[in-house]
């Protein structure tokens, strides 16, 4: 591999915003919000708004999950004028 032309790859925290799960993993991503991890650690967070915690495939439930008026977007782009 060529150096210098890749990203840094390093560990962040990933939260879930709507279950309040966390956990970490490994980015190229370069976020400006940290966190203290349950290790003591601080990492970069990377906020998600669904994950396997919280993901209806994974839990069995079902979720309506409207946190940006996506509905009102789609209607105000597409309905009927």
């Amino acid at each position: 591999m060529k150096k210098g032309i890749h990203p840094e790859y390093k560990e962040v925290v990933f939260w879930d915003t709507s279950s309040d799960f966390k956990f970490l993993s490994r980015s190229t991503s370069v976020p400006k919000e940290t966190i203290k991890f349950e290790d003591g650690k601080e990492y970069p967070v990377i906020k998600v708004e669904v994950s396997s915690a919280s993901h209806p495939f994974f839990t069995g439930k079902k979720m309506f999950v409207d946190t940006a008026g996506r509905v009102e977007k789609f209607q105000k782009k597409y309905g009927k004028k």
